[in-house]
């Protein structure tokens, strides 16, 4: 049976485009958002553009069948014998983190003029430490992520075309149910769904954070995680993070806050935004706001009657704004503060979110703090707020946000 891909043109033109340059192509992502589909349709691109099969060489590092490979040497001693003396092959290694001090065996391969190589991995220690160290200037990384508004719409249409047809409906589904591209398959039943991001999050706790950091309070690390999404959008530090969890009769000290937090970042689980102060136009060390990678897995963990529209939008423009290449930090400014400030090549962009603002009060809030920044930048606010056309606010524009998602 043929399996349905969700076309991500963006991350597969990356692939194309870095087809036999002399780097090593590194793939990361949190699990499950779509990494090992992705190598999949482009080596069936390769092969439609003349790729021989035997020039492929493909290993997926969760699958049984390569559990004898377990560190660099048994890896290197595997791949050496398949590689073609007169071709290029092209070398993918899926999930890589698995094998032990792998970055020895990649670096060996790197130098053969014969080999293209690729790999990805479910968190953000495969790139780092020595394999960092090692491969400076060698590697590019192509940063994934789960589906974005419009990809799931197009999945939407492509697996279930008559069961949603507005966009009202669709976003909905999107915030209720999960944007990993799998959820999609189950058509929408809530107890499969469930049970699948159990799995993933379950998965993710035990393999990414709990067994490389050693963790022995498992439950004060999952109760980090719900505090950390229950207050999306709101600026933390350690400090506030362990006084939290001693108020709750969990005490840690500000160390060991830091240490979890360190691990669910790098499980790629949350992400993290630090402060840019405005008018300063300098990046602030302290205080940081957090923002779930899936805003299913938030929903799982949280409940329905913890989650609120405002944070809910809030998490997704974060990660749209990194999905279109902006570097996003909460805005500070002396009295205030802005939610977003997106900077790229282009210059910087600021964006505040509000679900509704058909009260006053919260309308002139939002673009107060807008207004305060004071200068000739682009200035958005985006709300769910059901609008014909952009309104301008003296030069604030305000967009209906599930057009910005689908927006290119």
């Amino acid at each position: 049976m043929t399996v349905k891909k969700i076309n991500r043109p963006k991350y597969l033109d990356f692939l194309i485009r870095s087809k036999d340059m002399r780097t090593i192509k590194a793939i990361s992502g949190i699990r499950r958002c779509g990494k090992s589909a992705l190598l999949d349709t482009y080596r069936n691109w390769l092969t439609d553009n003349g790729v021989a099969q035997e020039q492929i060489i493909s290993i997926n590092f969760e699958e049984p069948g390569y559990e004898h490979i377990s560190d660099y040497r048994s890896l290197y001693n595997h791949i050496k014998p398949l590689l073609l003396p007169d071709k290029v092959c092209y070398v993918f290694l899926d999930e890589i983190q698995h094998v032990r001090r792998y970055e020895i065996a990649l670096d060996s391969l790197f130098f053969k003029r014969n080999v293209d190589l690729y790999i990805s991995g479910s968190n953000a220690y495969f790139m780092s430490g020595e394999l960092a160290t090692l491969l400076t200037g060698r590697y590019t990384e192509l940063k994934m992520f789960p589906l974005s508004f419009a990809e799931y719409c197009e999945g939407i249409a492509l697996y279930a075309p008559d069961s949603l047809t507005g966009k009202t409906e669709k976003y909905a589904s999107y915030t209720n149910e999960s944007a990993l591209p799998y959820v999609l398959r189950l058509g929408g039943r809530k107890e499969d769904v469930r049970e699948y991001l159990s799995g993933i999050y379950s998965g993710i706790m035990l393999k990414d954070i709990v067994a490389r950091l050693r963790v022995s309070d498992v439950i004060t690390l999952e109760s980090i995680v719900r505090f950390l999404l229950k207050n999306t959008g709101t600026l933390l530090s350690a400090n506030k993070i362990a006084n939290a969890m001693t108020s709750a009769g969990r005490k840690i000290d500000q160390k060991t806050a830091e240490k979890y937090v360190k691990g669910l970042l790098d499980s790629l689980l949350i992400y993290q935004a630090k402060r840019y102060d405005i008018k300063g136009k300098q990046y602030l060390s302290s205080l940081e706001k957090y923002y779930a990678a899936d805003i299913g897995l938030r929903q799982y963990l949280l409940g329905s009657a913890d989650v609120s529209e405002d944070h809910v939008l809030e998490n997704l423009v974060y990660l749209e704004l990194i999905r279109r290449g902006n570097d996003v930090y909460a805005g500070h400014l002396p009295d205030g503060n802005v939610d977003f400030a997106a900077i790229n090549s282009e210059g910087i962009a600021y964006y505040q979110v509000a679900a509704r603002v058909s009260d006053k009060k919260n309308l002139r809030r939002k673009l107060a703090n807008l207004k305060k920044t004071r200068d000739n930048n682009p200035k958005f606010l985006l709300t769910l707020d059901e609008t014909d056309t952009k309104t301008n606010h003296k030069g604030i524009e305000q967009l209906n946000a599930l057009d910005w998602l689908l927006a290119e």
